[in-house]
Formats: C-alpha cells, sequence, structure tokens
C-alpha cells in the first residue's frame, strides 16, 4: 500500500492548503482529488473523533491507497458529482473542500495511460477507465472544426487550425494510434528548442477534452456554494491558467463569464470572499517537487 502511493505525487501546497481549510475537530470536510492521499491523511490528522472526511477520485487505481479511518469513506467517483454523493452518505452541508487539480505523478509516470510526453503508448489519457471517450477518439473521430476548438481552447495553440488540418490528412491514410505516430505527424510544428512546451500544449489540450477536466470543474465548483455552510472554506489548487483563471473569477464574481448583477446600490450579491492573496509553493518545495513549479492556490470562505 505505501509503495502505491509513493507513486502519486507528494501532495503540493500540504500545510497551506489544509490551513485554509481552518478544520474545526468535528467538522465535515470532502477531499475531492485524493490520489494518493496526501492531502487527506494531513486532514484526518487534525480532526477528532467525531470529525468525517469524504474524498473523491475517478481513478481506479488511487482505490489501492484508501485510509483505514472510520472517519474515512472514499468514493470512486468525479467531483462533478460531489452534491449527489455526498446526499447518499446523508450529507447535506460540509465545513470544507479542497480540491488539486493536477494530473497526478503516478496517472503521468504509468506509461500505458498516454499522459506523458516521454513515452509512446497507445492515445488513450483517460483517468477513468470508465469514460467511453479516449485520445484516440478525439484525434481520430473529431472533425476538423472540433478538433480546432480544442486545440485552440485548451492548448491556447495559436496555430490550431494548421495542427487539425495535418492531424485529419494524416488520418485519411491510417489512424493515429499511439502518442509517437501523432509526435510524427505533427513533427513539422514541432522546433527543437520547443518542441516539449508545444506538446506538453497539445496533450493538455487533447486531455483536457477526454476527461472534460473544465466543463467538471465549472460544475463542481458551483456545487461549493451550496454545500458549504456559512464561513466554510474552499482550497483550490490549479497547475495552468484556464483552472486557475475559473477559480479566480468563481470566487470574485460567483459566475464564469460576463458581469455578476448589481443592485440598486451597485452592490454585488457572490457567494464567497477571498481568504488572503494568491499563494505559489516555495523555492525549497519546488526543489523537492519540479510538479509544483505552476501550482497555484486560492482560498475563499463562504459568505
Amino acid at each position: 500500500m505505501e509503495m502505491i502511493s509513493m507513486m502519486y505525487h507528494n501532495p503540493v501546497l500540504l500545510k497551506e492548503s489544509v490551513d485554509g481549510l481552518v478544520i474545526i475537530k468535528d467538522g465535515v470536510y470532502v477531499d475531492v482529488t485524493f490520489g494518493g492521499g496526501g492531502h487527506s491523511k494531513e486532514i484526518l490528522k487534525r480532526l477528532g473523533s467525531e470529525g468525517r472526511l469524504f474524498a473523491f477520485d475517478q481513478d481506479e487505481e488511487a482505490l489501492e491507497n484508501s485510509i483505514d479511518d472510520g472517519r474515512f469513506t472514499l468514493i470512486n467517483e468525479n467531483f462533478r458529482y460531489l452534491r449527489q454523493f455526498l446526499k447518499f452518505y446523508g450529507i447535506r452541508k460540509v465545513d470544507g473542500i479542497l480540491a488539486d487539480f493536477g494530473v497526478s505523478s503516478h496517472q503521468f509516470d504509468t506509461a500505458e495511460r498516454g499522459f506523458s510526453t516521454r513515452f509512446d503508448a497507445d492515445l488513450d489519457m483517460r483517468m477513468s477507465q470508465k469514460n467511453d471517450v479516449s485520445a484516440f477518439d478525439v484525434i481520430n473521430r473529431y472533425d476538423y472544426d472540433g478538433l480546432r476548438k480544442v486545440l485552440f481552447d485548451y492548448g491556447e495553440l495559436r496555430n490550431a487550425n494548421a495542427l487539425a488540418k495535418a492531424i485529419i490528412a494524416s488520418r485519411e491514410e491510417r489512424s493515429i494510434k499511439t502518442t509517437e505516430q501523432l509526435k510524427e505527424v505533427l513533427r513539422h510544428f514541432l522546433p527543437k528548442a520547443k518542441e516539449y512546451k508545444i506538446l506538453a500544449q497539445i496533450y493538455q489540450a487533447i486531455r483536457i477534452e477526454v476527461n472534460q477536466e473544465i466543463i467538471a470543474i465549472e460544475e463542481f465548483l458551483l456545487q461549493t456554494q451550496d454545500l458549504l455552510q456559512k464561513g466554510g472554506r474552499l482550497s483550490a489548487i490549479s497547475y495552468h491558467s484556464l483552472e486557475d483563471r475559473l477559480v479566480k473569477r468563481y470566487i470574485r464574481a460567483g459566475i464564469f463569464e460576463g458581469e455578476p448583477e448589481k443592485d440598486f446600490y451597485g452592490n454585488i450579491d457572490v457567494p464567497f470572499k477571498k481568504v488572503g492573496g494568491l499563494i505559489s509553493p516555495s523555492k525549497e518545495e519546488i526543489r523537492i517537487n519540479n510538479r509544483a513549479r505552476s501550482a497555484k492556490l486560492r482560498i475563499a470562505e463562504r459568505l
């Protein structure tokens, strides 16, 4: 069990994210991205005997890390179904919710999952094997407009149209089945100096589409305002600008697009107030765990 847990990443911003919850001994908390269980273990350390912790993870392999503790329940589901599954357990209000939106090191390092630019593997990238859509489907079955939109919106690639055309032209001759084949198809767009950066953007775009990550985060965030008690805390760690923009905007305005409605006096009714400023990992944490380098933590309190 400990060996499997170590295959998952060291929990990023562990102290800062759990401190941000201001844990009440007999409170009810949720860790919506369980992974190797690092954040959950820290929360359990701070809970009393009457406290409860529920954790979510859609990856079946994360179940191997479950914690043997009567106060703990691990739910093998996507956090977009947060309210539905907490209701099943009789929970309607909680005191704190922690989310770490990063892909785990375990998923990146398991070559056959197809998440990493370092390995040749089948185009998969599913965080849950129950997911019907894989990276193969995105690359081989999406039409030009769909592919271009995925690469532009989720990879922030300015040449998304050219990349989509190259993929479609190649797959008309034969299916693109592996990550190495995809790299070869796009070799023309991968200058040596920027190869890994551009590949990372392409992989990110496909992975987000396969797992509906942005939609899932929006659905999750919208549920937090109903689930959190007044004074309850949300502690959210993001790893790229698309995620962080959603969290920042939601905390500030309670919506993702447009401007919040104002009352007669020009005041806006928002569900949260932000607590402190943006928190980034220390140089020491980044030195120990390089994957922490892009992490951003935002904390909010339910009004």
